[in-house]
Parts: structure tokens; C-alpha cells; sequence
């Protein structure tokens, strides 16, 4: 099932608007603001973000279930960095944090399946020009 996204800009880029949709139901409005300054509104690294948390979450959820240890929950924040390189906006970092409750399962068995999820989400496969894709793993306390 393909996925769909529309986006549309008008004006120039500093004082311009654009408005983009996400599926069927994920709509949202994006500036120069909302994505070089911090101004309101949402950017295409938000949706990055979401798209690659959403996606590990699952992936780990699966694999743990698959491996005999299905989780009661896993969240997972990302963290996108947009920064210049040789004076064009690069993505450089996405961060990724997640904490799961995964009754039966110790920390080790926890962090090797995140490894393991990361490497073959297909958002972070899609993302694999990413210089540095990092994962912080760990069970709830």
C-alpha cells in the first residue's frame, strides 16, 4: 500500500507559507519560520522524526513479540538535527530514545533488539545517509 503526502508553497522562501497533508488525516502548516527559527508551525523534520520513532517502534515491537517477549509498551522520542554543511541545511543527527516495558526481558536483551531495530526499520534504512543515527535504549524502572 503506497503512502501519500502533499505539500504546497507559495512565495518566496523567507516570507512564504506552505501547507502540507499526510495520509488522509495529518495536515499541518510549515514557514521558513517554523523550520530555520523555531516559529510555529511544524517542518519536515517533524514529520522525520515521527515517521522514524513510529516506524522503530513498531519494528522493535514486533521483534520482541517474534522473539517469545511481547512488550506492554514501547516509546520512542527522535530528535532531528538540521544544520548547515558547506552552507546548505543538511540533516547531520537523528537521536533516537526509546523506553519499554517488556515484562520478562533484562536491559541487555532490551538494547541488542533497539540495535537490531534500528538497523532494519525501513525508515532508518530510508535515513542511511544520516551520518550519525544514535539510540539511547532502556526498560522503564
Amino acid at each position: 500500500m503506497p503512502a501519500r503526502g502533499t505539500a504546497e508553497w507559495k512565495g518566496d522562501l523567507r516570507s512564504g507559507a506552505g501547507t502540507f497533508t499526510a495520509g488522509d488525516s495529518i495536515s499541518g502548516d510549515y514557514s521558513f519560520k517554523s523550520r530555520f527559527e523555531d516559529g510555529p508551525g511544524a517542518n519536515p523534520e517533524q514529520l522525520i522524526a515521527a515517521a522514524h520513532a513510529s516506524c522503530f517502534s513498531m519494528a522493535l515491537s514486533n521483534a520482541l513479540a517474534s522473539a517469545g517477549t511481547p512488550v506492554d509498551s514501547v516509546q520512542t522520542r527522535a530528535v532531528v538535527t538540521l544544520r548547515p554543511v558547506d552552507g546548505v541545511p543538511t540533516i547531520t543527527a537523528i537521536a533516537l530514545t526509546v523506553v519499554g516495558v517488556v515484562p520478562g526481558l533484562d536491559d541487555a536483551g532490551f538494547k541488542e533488539a533497539a540495535e537490531g531495530a534500528k538497523k532494519g526499520c525501513p525508515v532508518s534504512r530510508a535515513l542511511a545517509g544520516v551520518p550519525e543515527i544514535t539510540l539511547d535504549a532502556s526498560l522503564a524502572s
